[in-house]
């Protein structure tokens, strides 16, 4: 399979994933989704796991139909999003708080090294070199 296939499936695929996750905070996911809130954000949990789902919506549909010289930039937004997430999942793992199927030390510890592939597949998708 050529290279652009492979960028453009993966990129479609993260557009996809991010906003079905969105979906999943506003809907059938919002009490899992409050698991990963730390204390310290300034909002109610369940607004700020819907304001979030509502950002992971927009840029999952930016990553998919942002025209070309935009590709780039949309994938270090997302990176970004993935970043400033970050906490949350730390949030759950320190605090051990069970929430999609973590519910282990060990699968939460797993969890947090999602975010640097997710980060690293935002980047690369969406890199128009």
């Amino acid at each position: 399979m050529e290279t652009n296939t492979i960028k453009t499936i993966a990129k479609y695929g993260l557009g996809a994933m991010l906003i079905s996750a969105g979906i999943g905070h506003l809907t059938f996911a919002r009490k899992e989704f409050q698991a990963q809130v730390p204390e310290w954000v300034p909002l109610e949990k369940d607004d700020t796991v819907i304001y979030s789902g509502i950002v992971e919506i927009a840029m999952g549909t930016a990553i998919i139909v942002a025209p070309r010289k935009y590709e780039s930039l949309v994938g270090k937004l997302a990176a970004g999003l993935f970043t400033a997430v970050f906490p949350g999942n730390y949030t759950q793992y320190k605090e051990r708080r069970n929430a999609f199927g973590l519910n282990t030390d060990n699968k939460r510890l797993a969890r947090l090294f999602m975010q640097p592939a997710l980060i690293a597949w935002a980047l690369k998708s969406t890199d128009n070199k």
